[in-house]
C-alpha cells in the first residue's frame, strides 16, 4: 500500500489512523472513536501528536478552511505546538481566500507570521517542484465541497505529483465531504475533456473525502503522470465521521470554502448548478445566494418557475426571482429567473436538476439561450467532462434520459473507489 512509515515511531499512532480502509484494524477504530459524537478532523488529530513532525521543515498547503473547531487556524495552531512550518501554499482564491474565481493570487510574505505565502494556483507540477525547495514534508489541509470541478482537489493532485518527483512525503489531513459520502451522481469524466476543472475520470458528485481522493489519485492516476512513481502519502483520517453525515451534523464550524460557496445550502446545489456556468445564464454570482439564484435578462421568472415545478424533480421546488448581480454575468442588469429551494437533500439530485433547468430555459427561450463559447471545447463540455450532454440537450433528449445513461459509468466508479474508502458504508442499524 502507499502509506509510508517515514516519520519513525512517533508517527505510528497517526499512521494507524491514516491507513487505507482495508488495512484499518478494529482496534484502531476503537481507539479513534470520538466519545462526544462530534467529528474530529485530521488537523485536530495531528495537533494531538505534534512530536510526529519534530525536526521537519513543513510546507503547509491551506486556506481559511484549515481551522480547528475552536476557530483557530491550523497554521497558528501548528506554530503554537512547535511545528516548524517554513512555507505556506494556497490554492485558487489564495491562502486568505480573497480572490474571486479564476483570479491568480499573489505570493508574498505574511506580515503576521513572517512566513512566505506562495500561490500554487495556475502552477503545473514541474513548476511546483522548485517551490517546494527547503521543505521536508508537505501537509495538505483544505476543505473540499464534494464536486469534481472544484479545483482544490487538483491543486492537491498536482502537489502530490510534484512531491513524488521531488521525493517529499505528503500528508493529507482529512476533512468531511460536506454533502455526504454516499451519493455519486453525474457523468464520469471522459479523459479527452480533462482540464483543471476535471483531471481524472470521476463523476460530478464523487462522494469521497479529500483523503480518500488522495488515495484514489495516488493509486489509480498519478503513476501515469510520474513514470510509475507514487507519492509517499499519509492520510490522517478523521474520527467520528460517518458516510451518511452532512457537514451540519459534524459539530464542526462552517467556513466558506471559497467566496461563492458561502453556506452548506450552496454546496448542496453546486454539483448541478455549477453547470450553469457553461451557459449564458447567470449562476447567481454577484448576489448573496450564488448557485441558488439562476436567471438571465430575457427570462420571465414566473414562466420558468411554473415549468420547473411541473417537472416534479425530487426534493426541490422553485420560486420566481429577480436579482441584479454586482459582478460576473449581467453586472448591474435586472435578471429574471428562479431561486432553488432544496426541501429534501437526501432525495435531491443536483445534477439532474441543473440539466433540467438548462433544458427548460432552452425550450422556453430557444433564440436567446446559448452555450458559453469562450474556447474549444465548450465550457459546458469541460464541466460535464463530455460533449455528449451538450449534444443531447441540443437534440432534445430529456434530462432524465441523459442521466439514465450514466448508470454503467457510475457503477464502475463505485467499484474502483471502494478500494480507497477510509470510512465504512453507513449501517442503518447503528
Amino acid at each position: 500500500m502507499y502509506v509510508k512509515r517515514w516519520l519513525g515511531m512517533a508517527m505510528i499512532g497517526l499512521l494507524t489512523l491514516g491507513m487505507m480502509g482495508s488495512e484499518v484494524a478494529d482496534g484502531a477504530e476503537t481507539l479513534t472513536r470520538n466519545d462526544h459524537g462530534h467529528v474530529k478532523t485530521g488537523l485536530e488529530i495531528l495537533l494531538e501528536h505534534p512530536e510526529s513532525l519534530a525536526g521537519k521543515r513543513v510546507g503547509l498547503i491551506t486556506n481559511p478552511t484549515g481551522m480547528t473547531r475552536d476557530y483557530q487556524h491550523g497554521l497558528d495552531a501548528m506554530l503554537a505546538k512547535g511545528i516548524h512550518v517554513v512555507k505556506v501554499y494556497g490554492p485558487e482564491h489564495g491562502v486568505r481566500g480573497t480572490e474571486q474565481a479564476g483570479q491568480t493570487p499573489g505570493s508574498y510574505v505574511d506580515p503576521r507570521t513572517g512566513l512566505p505565502f506562495v500561490n500554487l494556483y495556475g502552477k503545473k507540477p514541474d513548476e511546483m517542484v522548485s517551490l517546494f525547495d527547503g521543505v521536508d514534508v508537505l501537509v495538505f489541509d483544505i476543505q473540499d465541497v464534494g464536486t469534481r470541478f472544484y479545483t482544490y482537489i487538483y491543486t492537491m493532485a498536482y502537489a502530490m505529483e510534484a512531491a513524488a518527483k521531488a521525493d517529499i512525503p505528503f500528508i493529507v489531513l482529512d476533512r468531511p465531504n460536506p454533502i455526504g459520502g454516499e451519493m455519486v451522481e453525474g457523468p464520469v469524466l471522459d479523459p479527452a475533456y480533462r482540464s483543471f476543472v476535471g483531471l481524472f475520470p470521476i463523476p460530478l458528485r464523487h462522494g469521497m473525502t479529500v483523503g480518500e481522493l488522495a488515495q484514489l489519485f495516488n493509486g489509480e492516476f498519478l503513476p501515469e503522470e510520474t513514470g510509475g512513481k507514487r507519492a509517499r502519502l499519509t492520510v490522517i483520517r478523521m474520527s467520528g465521521w460517518k458516510r451518511n453525515q452532512w457537514y451540519d451534523q459534524t459539530g464542526l464550524p462552517w467556513v466558506p470554502p471559497s467566496p461563492n460557496i458561502p453556506t452548506l445550502d450552496t454546496a448542496t446545489v453546486y454539483p448541478g448548478m455549477g453547470l450553469i456556468e457553461g451557459t449564458n445564464l447567470s449562476e447567481g454570482r454577484g448576489t448573496t445566494r450564488p448557485f441558488e439564484l439562476i436567471g438571465a435578462p430575457y427570462i420571465e421568472g414566473w414562466k420558468l418557475a411554473e415549468a420547473l415545478n411541473r417537472a416534479k424533480l425530487p426534493g426541490v421546488s422553485f420560486r420566481e426571482a429577480y436579482f441584479t448581480p454586482t459582478f460576473s454575468k449581467y453586472t448591474g442588469k435586472t435578471v429574471g429567473g428562479v431561486q432553488i429551494y432544496v426541501e429534501d437533500r437526501r432525495t435531491f439530485d443536483p445534477v439532474l436538476t441543473g440539466l433540467t433547468i438548462i433544458q427548460t430555459v432552452k425550450q422556453l427561450y430557444p433564440d436567446q439561450f446559448a452555450w458559453r463559447e469562450t474556447e474549444e471545447p465548450y465550457w459546458i463540455d469541460k464541466l460535464t467532462g463530455t460533449d455528449q450532454v451538450r449534444k443531447q440537450i441540443d437534440a432534445g433528449v430529456p434530462a432524465k434520459e441523459i442521466a439514465a445513461q450514466w448508470k454503467e459509468g457510475l457503477e464502475s466508479f463505485r467499484h474502483m473507489r471502494s478500494k480507497y474508502l477510509l470510512y465504512p458504508p453507513h449501517d442503518p442499524k447503528n
